[in-house]
């Protein structure tokens, strides 16, 4: 076992120093510089987000935009947590249904994409080019557009207004099973050789050989999924229970109150963009390096 994953290791170190190419230094500065000017384009409205959200009023009306605030509040956290104790239902109970739902959730979508992607990246049947271009084509379709479908399904199994409805159909993505992939693809059929030669069923390959070494991917998936989950309101076409509802869902009652709750709102966005950025920021050299390698054909 240990014999196969130095050998992994060794594999991946070699192939990967064999693509780093020279660059001169004017180059480097200005890639650099670009980056730097897009990355500056890129965060002004996460700046913009997190500064409005401690604005007075005053100042969050104020036009043109201004990205810096004078007078900093909390008035607007404070003015949310009185529109949320209005709520017929406490907020810990909306914060516990999100918890579980984009939890449960996140870890069964790497699960089940991973294992779906397992025999279509390393193993060769009738029908698996077929199977992987309508993974593909299902890329093109955005989630809206399977509501009225996933309403039908959950209606014929009986789990509408249940956390079911809510959980099931997030754990499978065509855009997972995509990344794990081709990711799984760039791994040395040798190592996987190996690990039957030693005995190794498929589900102890793909357990202890496979996933291990796909980090990177499955750690990209659990940041997409994690911010497609917690940010979901749509969970009103499933759900009608207040009691099930998900914290976007109670956030977004009180953003719906007119003018006088902008600034709640503002408040409301920081909370809900915060546990997606943390995670990313966690997770973020993992991402890059799967971008990279999602694109790579030996």
């Amino acid at each position: 076992m240990t014999k196969i994953k130095k050998l992994f290791k060794l594999s991946s170190l070699t192939s990967r120093s064999s693509k780093h190419f020279s660059r001169s230094v004017g180059g480097n500065i200005a890639i650099t510089v670009v980056v730097l000017l897009m990355a500056s384009v890129l965060a002004l409205p996460l700046l913009y987000a997190i500064v409005s959200a401690f604005k007075p009023m005053e100042e969050i009306f104020i036009f043109p935009p201004r990205f810096m605030v004078q007078n900093p509040t909390l008035d607007n956290f404070q003015d949310l947590g009185k529109y949320i104790s209005d709520l017929w239902v406490p907020f810990p109970r909306y914060l516990f249904n999100s918890v579980i739902i984009t939890t449960v959730s996140t870890v069964g979508n790497i699960l089940i994409c991973s294992a779906c992607a397992y025999p279509l990246a390393l193993h060769k049947f009738p029908g698996r080019e077929a199977i992987f271009q309508i993974v593909v084509v299902a890329l093109m379709f955005v989630g809206q557009v399977t509501f009225l479908p996933r309403y039908l399904v959950m209606a014929k199994l009986g789990m509408i207004d249940t956390w079911f409805a809510l959980i099931l159909p997030d754990m499978a993505t065509s855009l997972g099973v995509f990344l794990m992939k081709q990711f799984m693809e760039q791994l040395p059929m040798s190592i996987i050789e190996a690990a039957r030669i030693d005995g190794y069923n498929e589900l102890k390959i793909y357990w202890h050989i496979v996933m291990p070494n796909v980090k990177p991917a499955w750690l990209t998936l659990v940041i997409f999924s994690f911010q497609g989950i917690w940010n979901d309101t749509s969970v009103s076409t499933m759900v009608f229970t207040e009691s099930l509802r998900t914290l976007p869902t109670a956030l977004s009652q009180v953003s719906g109150g007119g003018i006088a709750r902008v600034g709640a709102s503002s408040a409301a966005a920081l909370i809900l963009m915060t546990p997606p950025i943390l995670l990313f920021i966690f997770a973020q050299n993992r991402v890059v390096e799967t971008m990279a390698f999602a694109a790579i054909k030996e």
